[in-house]
């Protein structure tokens, strides 16, 4: 997967930006999506307000300049050493690690929040499962766990995946299959929304979008679990 990604780092934004052009929406519009969601789930489950964070498989940081003033310590993991150089570049205040695939960089219980963000499709599906243990071991007691990925029964989804060079072997998961992976991974008060049903970014459609997150209807869902 390293040199899957090393191979896109210096276009990786114009590479996910041509396989979602037929919504025409730019891809800040989907980043800002992420980063409302994150903020809505740091206030409703964790008792700090701006947490120590771990995005694991952060790529090229294009999330983290969104999360200035949301989170305390933000930390960021990737196989890809090319894409963490890009990040690092960008985003000065973010301590960046290399990720040999399999154990995170970091001792136990060290993060109030750990993500992951569209990562697992990329996944050998038998490596699942340990994936989320690591994100479980490195978060601390009543800390959250976090997995934003692609919705599987969503056709235009399915569309932007086939349409993206690098998601050529994308193995994609529904949210009842992360949930149960979360909770064979020993998390508790399992959730998912999903989220990017609607192409405006207005407070109606906003409200309208938050209704519907029970329904497997949006672009993308995230499921969450406390440790």
């Amino acid at each position: 997967m390293s040199e899957l990604f090393d191979g896109y780092h210096a276009n990786y934004r114009d590479v996910v930006q041509s396989s979602i052009d037929f919504s025409g929406l730019p891809h800040d519009f989907f980043m800002r999506a992420k980063a409302d969601l994150l903020r809505d789930l740091i206030a409703q489950r964790l008792d700090t307000e701006r947490p120590d964070m771990l995005d694991a498989g952060c790529g090229v940081g294009s999330l983290h300049p969104l999360l200035h003033g949301m989170v305390g310590r933000l930390s960021g993991i990737d196989v890809s050493s090319a894409s963490l150089a890009e990040a690092r570049a960008a985003n000065s205040g973010v301590d960046y690690r290399e990720f040999d695939g399999r154990t995170f960089p970091f001792e136990d219980s060290s993060f109030d929040l750990v993500t992951a963000i569209c990562v697992m499709h990329h996944i050998v599906p038998a490596e699942w499962a340990h994936f989320i243990t690591e994100m479980r071991r490195v978060v601390r007691p009543g800390g959250l766990v976090c997995v934003i990925e692609h919705n599987p029964y969503n056709p235009l989804t399915r569309l932007a995946v086939a349409r993206c060079e690098f998601d050529r072997d994308a193995v994609l998961l529904s949210a009842g299959k992360t949930q149960k992976l979360m909770a064979a991974g020993g998390l508790r008060e399992i959730g998912a929304r999903h989220f990017l049903l609607l192409p405006w970014d207005t407070k109606p459609a906003r409200r309208l979008e938050e209704a519907l997150s029970g329904v497997s209807l949006g672009g993308q869902y995230a499921a969450f679990g406390s440790a």
